[in-house]
């Protein structure tokens, strides 16, 4: 099946050159171009996109209101924020108002193909190392006002794995840390972010942090 990608950015010369790598590969497509958040969001409801390639800084409309936009109205488009320094501030409020990922601008072409097919999948493009970072550096900071999901709805075992998830672990260390299979690990995850409404680990992390599950720096 090709997956249908939507490019928004302000700069032509970038839109060009991602629209090159992404129509270059037989099971990727591009599907739109957007040069503001506003753009995005329209040809975002009427391409119906699988994955939004969104730049955070853009005229009319930033990346990050243009994802929120679309996380609020149920759209199913996956966003891959797009950054041109490593670990941008933006970034974190982007993951918050439900990007599934982000990567730098300067990417290789082959791990730009392979984040949009990643994302595609339903996972969440962020290595744990990077998870870890970032979610260190802002957790602290997460601004206040709105009343955090309750955890009631999730088991025990789902805590702790939430907890784990948190601390950037993968599914293989969260299976070794529990004592539990891979797919037992997968099927947790599931549940959790089911109950909670959550679209990806990204999320479910940044919830963890958000009601203080987690600190940042714990291991």
């Amino acid at each position: 099946m090709t997956i249908r990608v939507l490019i928004a950015d302000d700069q032509e010369l970038v839109r060009a050159g991602f629209a090159m790598i992404i129509d270059s590969r037989d099971d990727l497509e591009v599907v739109g171009e957007a040069g503001d958040g506003v753009r995005a969001v329209a040809l975002a409801r009427s391409e119906r996109p699988d994955v939004v390639l969104m730049d955070v800084r853009m005229p009319r409309m930033d990346g990050i209101e243009a994802t929120r936009q679309l996380a609020l109205s149920g759209n199913p488009a996956r966003v891959i924020m797009l950054t041109t320094f490593d670990l941008d501030e933006p970034v974190f409020a982007a993951l918050r108002a439900g990007a599934s990922g982000f990567l730098l601008k300067d990417t290789r072409p082959d791990d730009l193909a392979e984040a949009v097919r990643v994302v595609a999948r339903g996972e969440a493009l962020l290595a744990p190392t990077v998870t870890r970072r970032l979610l260190d550096r802002f957790a602290g900071e997460l601004p206040g006002g709105q009343t955090p999901p309750s955890l009631a709805a999730l088991s025990e075992r789902e805590v702790e794995v939430l907890r784990l998830v948190a601390r950037a672990l993968s599914n293989d260390e969260i299976a070794a840390e529990l004592t539990l299979s891979r797919a037992t690990v997968k099927t947790h995850l599931s549940a959790i972010l089911f109950k909670l409404g959550l679209r990806d680990r990204v999320q479910a992390a940044v919830l963890a942090y958000e009601v203080g599950l987690v600190r940042p720096g714990a291991r």
